[in-house]
């Protein structure tokens, strides 16, 4: 197993999620365990394995990731009226695919 949920689950169809937004190389969608009230997850459709593993090569999709980040994050806030934006990194890094979380209110227990 190579501990990447979103590659193994995601994005293989084998878990299903209510996408947030899409593009031909991002998506977004609510997160399948939220800690948050509102909990959406942005991923790049290509495995990176993290903010601190990205080929000059995909400095592209990187921007578009966070063009959607920010897309999704201005809606949360405008809605919700207040956003974090939040992205893990080695032992913190659960699944080791680049993702980041966009969550407004309290942390559930």
């Amino acid at each position: 197993m190579t501990n990447d949920f979103y590659c193994d689950e995601v994005l293989s169809g084998k878990t299903e999620v209510e996408k947030v937004y899409e593009t031909k190389n991002v998506l977004a969608y609510y997160h399948t365990r939220p800690y948050y009230q509102v909990h959406i997850v942005a991923i790049p459709k290509k495995h990176i394995p993290s903010l601190t593993n990205i080929d000059d090569k995909d400095q592209g999709i990187l921007f578009e990731l966070i063009e959607v980040i920010q897309k999704v994050a201005a809606d949360v806030e405008e809605n919700y009226g207040a956003c974090r934006v939040i992205t893990n990194l080695g032992r913190y890094q659960e699944s080791k695919h680049l993702h980041w979380h966009i969550v407004s209110g309290d942390k559930r227990a």
